[in-house]
C-alpha cells in the first residue's frame, strides 16, 4: 500500500524516518521491553497490546522494579531479543523500550549518562537481532504540586530523547504527551488512574487503557500505516488529544 502523494508531502519527515509498512506484508510484533510503568499490573503495556489487530501481535516483558542494567542482568533483555530472532520471518518485529523511573533512583547503580547508554546500546541489538527500536520517554508521574504537574523525569527523558538521536533510533516522547495530559485532567482526575491509593506512578485497569491507547496514538502518529493493526478507538483518542478526562 502506498501513501497518497499530498499525505507524504504533509509529513515528509515520517516519510524520511521510516519505510512505509506494506499492508501485504509481514503483520507487526510488538515486544515491550520497560519497568513497572510498562509491565503487567500497573503499566501501559497490556493496554496496548489488547487493541492489536489483523494477525498483529504484542508481548508485554514489562519487568516491575527494572532498570536498564538489571532487564539485561536479569536475562529479560535476552528474552525480548530471542523473540525478535524467532519471529522476524513472519512479522516486522519492533520492540518498544521505556525504562527511567527506577534508573534515577539514587540507590540504582545507574548514572544518567549510563542510562543513556544502555538504552542506545539496547536499540542497536534490536536492530542487529532483525527489529525496529523505539524508544519511548518515561511516562509521568502523576503528582501535583500547587496545581502544577512536578517534572520529576525531566533528566531520564531527556536521556532518552539523546539515546535515540544518538543512534538514529525512532524516539516517541511518552513523557511529553502524558504530562501534557495529566496536566489537563487535574490532580482529582488523575488520581483516579492511580493503581492504589497515594500511587501515583502505576496505573489502574482505566489507566491501562488510556495510556495504552495513548502510547497507540503515538505509534500511528509516527507510522500511519500501522492503523491497520490496531483497533481504533476515536473518542477515547479525542478525549487524550483534548485534555479530556476519560
Amino acid at each position: 500500500m502506498k501513501f497518497p502523494l499530498l499525505a507524504l508531502l504533509a509529513a515528509p519527515s515520517l516519510a524520511m524516518a521510516a519505510p512505509v509498512v506494506d499492508s501485504e506484508a509481514n503483520p507487526p510484533a510488538f515486544f515491550l521491553a520497560g519497568d513497572s510503568t510498562t509491565a503487567v499490573n500497573g503499566g501501559w503495556g497490556d493496554g496496548f497490546v489488547a487493541i492489536l489487530r489483523n494477525g498483529a501481535i504484542g508481548q508485554n516483558k514489562g519487568h516491575s522494579g527494572a532498570t536498564t542494567a538489571s532487564f539485561v542482568a536479569g536475562g529479560d533483555w535476552e528474552t525480548v531479543l530471542d523473540l525478535v530472532k524467532n519471529n522476524k520471518a513472519k512479522y516486522n518485529c519492533f520492540v518498544t523500550i521505556q525504562f527511567g523511573h527506577n534508573d534515577q533512583k539514587a540507590t540504582s547503580g545507574v548514572s544518567i549518562s549510563q542510562f543513556q547508554t544502555n538504552l542506545q546500546n539496547m536499540a542497536k541489538q534490536v536492530d542487529s537481532a532483525g527489529g525496529t527500536p523505539i524508544i519511548l520517554t518515561s511516562l509521568t508521574r502523576r503528582t501535583f504540586t500547587n496545581g502544577t504537574l512536578d517534572d520529576s523525569l525531566a533528566n531520564v527523558a531527556d536521556a532518552a530523547r539523546k539515546a535515540a538521536a544518538a543512534v538514529g533510533a525512532t524516539m516517541l516522547d511518552l513523557n511529553a504527551a502524558s504530562r501534557k495530559y495529566v496536566q489537563a485532567i487535574g490532580s482529582s482526575n488523575a488520581d483516579r488512574y492511580n493503581l492504589a491509593q497515594g500511587d501515583r506512578t502505576h496505573l489502574n485497569a482505566d489507566g491501562t487503557v488510556v495510556f495504552g491507547r495513548m502510547v497507540a496514538d503515538l505509534i500511528v502518529g509516527w507510522r500511519p500505516a500501522l492503523s491497520a493493526y490496531i483497533t481504533p478507538d476515536a473518542a477515547l483518542s479525542g478525549k487524550i488529544k483534548q485534555g479530556v478526562y476519560a
